[in-house]
């Protein structure tokens, strides 16, 4: 099965560049997005070759929000982890397949004036506990945007990044945890030494010039590794601030 993932950041502005492209082009089995910033009214993108099609929008219109597309009819669906604060912001997408549940996230980001710390933090944690009572059950794929660049190698410019949303010891700290819980973060699972980023700034050139941070990632917990067979990350895909990933499992 192949998975991808990608925050658009606003999905009908990432269709005017390309996403339908990359859409078909890249065969997906499950197409999870992020930051669709639309309404199921809004939403005109709805492919025949993926019939099962899945929405949670945030309650605040043109904000957050998570879409999945998938050729597979998944056993069950499941939207938000069961706390309002999160599940308003339309974070969380649950799908149960045969051997594993696919999770899709928009983690909360912490802002630039690091304001929306302590949320994230109680995020962090919610989503930890949550992930592990799925994994009581069977695999679980955790993929998005986690909004942190977990260690040095994930980001360009690492000293002037110290301490800056998406770089702070506390949000590091927390992906860690997570690991330490028993989950592989799939890309460095293969790739330990690879230097590669998802996500650029608009400013200064920074796409150009390659001065990025890794921060959308595929997780899957330790049990399941050996389903894994690659991680990808599609740096040349334009159309969003964020570049696509994928996974391919077998199952």
């Amino acid at each position: 099965m192949k998975i991808i993932s990608w925050n658009v950041a606003g999905f009908r502005a990432c269709l005017k560049k390309g996403f339908a492209d990359f859409f078909t082009a890249s065969d997906a089995d499950v197409f999870c997005i992020q930051e669709s910033k639309l309404t199921a009214e809004q939403n005109e993108f709805h492919p025949q070759s993926h019939p099962y099609e899945y929405l949670f929008p945030a309650v605040k219109k043109g904000y957050s929000g998570t879409l999945v597309y998938s050729r597979i009819e998944p056993l069950s669906v499941k939207y938000g982890i069961g706390d309002e604060e999160y599940d308003n912001e339309g974070r969380t997408i649950t799908l149960e397949f045969k051997d594993f549940y696919l999770v899709t996230v928009y983690v909360p980001n912490a802002k630039n004036d690091l304001s929306r710390i302590p949320s994230r933090m109680r995020f962090e944690d919610l989503f930890r506990a949550y992930l592990l009572d799925l994994s009581a059950k069977k695999g679980v794929v955790v993929c998005g945007d986690m909004n942190v660049a977990h260690e040095e190698i994930d980001i360009k410019n690492v000293r002037p990044n110290i301490g800056h949303a998406g770089f702070t010891y506390e949000e590091r700290g927390k992906m860690t945890e997570l690991l330490a819980a028993g989950f592989t973060d799939t890309y460095r699972h293969f790739y330990p030494d690879r230097v590669q980023y998802t996500w650029w700034s608009y400013m200064g050139k920074a796409r150009e010039n390659n001065v990025g941070w890794r921060i959308d990632y595929f997780i899957v917990n330790n049990g399941f590794t050996d389903k894994v067979s690659d991680a990808v990350i599609y740096d040349d895909i334009m159309g969003s601030d964020h570049c696509p990933i994928g996974l391919t499992v077998n199952v």
